[in-house]
């Protein structure tokens, strides 16, 4: 399962740096992945001190640092 976290990590980070600031729903479409993988992946880059996150109005918004 490790693995398949640090997997998710790495096409996260990849999507936010080729798109830029995105909210977790966004990501979760455009990568096809459910709520709870994506959020352990942004777990995984925020405990790496390589994400930001924003508090939105209805959402997170994750960017690269």
């Amino acid at each position: 399962m490790i693995d398949k976290i640090g997997t998710t990590a790495g096409k996260i980070w990849e999507f936010l740096n080729e798109h830029g600031e995105a909210t977790i729903l966004k990501i979760k479409t455009n990568l096809k992945l459910s709520n709870s993988l994506v959020c352990i992946g942004i777990g995984w880059l925020v405990r790496e001190d390589k994400v930001n996150i924003k508090t939105g109005k209805k959402d997170y918004k994750i960017s690269l640092k």
